[in-house]
């Protein structure tokens, strides 16, 4: 099993940030809205309010939230079916953040001490790393022990919200290969298991089992009690 695999095993087991949005026009917000928290769906009119005050904050810096993208692109390689950029994954740790304040000293900290180990190690940023340079600093913290030191909290946080935000995605979704419910079409018992049972259709009898394109029809009989639709 892969690295990937394996994070498909425990996922199915288990903003605009770099605006200033302070200061946009209330129609500017809407479109925001509108844009980075499109699935609002069964929100009280309270937790949207409480939603969209936290959307038009910013936390994270631009050139964090960069240093941010490339950490979770290492997490989470891009596959056939989606990156990281695609699930949304910066926008959604940023919007956590903001929801969840213990989680900002321990990423800002982390991210710091990012640059301040490449910049030691390498003379340059995390960013403009390699990817080998970047999994050597990585590999230091990527297997915490059970006491973690304040660098694998930080590793382990971020992977987690890393993971939980590209696999509760759309595209993170595809990925798993997860389908859901979903209708079949089902046109009657085969011939032969009828014939083994000593029953068969009549001839005249027009299949009218499921029929995904009319799941939503509602039946309807003539006077007779004959079926309709």
């Amino acid at each position: 099993m892969n690295r990937r695999e394996s994070l498909k095993t425990l996922v199915i087991g288990s903003l605009a940030s770099s605006l200033v949005l302070e200061g946009c026009l209330p129609k500017e917000k809407e479109i925001i809205y509108e844009n980075v928290w499109k699935y609002k769906y069964g929100r009280t009119p309270e937790e949207l309010e409480r939603d969209l005050k936290l959307l038009n904050q910013v936390f994270f810096s631009k050139e964090e939230l960069n240093t941010i993208r490339v950490l979770a692109n290492l997490i989470v390689p891009p596959t056939n079916e989606g990156n990281i950029d695609q699930a949304e994954v910066p926008e959604f740790i940023e919007f956590i953040v903001k929801d969840t304040p213990s989680f900002q000293g321990v990423l800002r900290d982390g991210l710091k001490w990012l640059d301040k180990t490449s910049t030691e190690n390498f003379g340059k940023d995390f960013v403009s790393c390699s990817e080998i340079e970047q999994k050597n600093i990585l590999d230091k913290v990527a297997f915490a022990t059970r006491k973690k030191n304040k660098e694998e909290a930080f590793f382990s946080t971020i992977r987690n919200l890393v993971i939980t935000g590209y696999f509760s995605s759309e595209v993170g979704i595809k990925d798993l290969g997860y389908k859901g419910n979903q209708p079949n079409v089902w046109d009657g018992v085969p011939e032969d298991i009828l014939k083994e049972h000593g029953f068969s259709y009549k001839k005249d009898w027009n299949y009218k089992f499921l029929d995904p394109l009319k799941r939503n029809d509602i039946a309807e009989w003539d006077e007779n009690g004959n079926l309709i639709t």
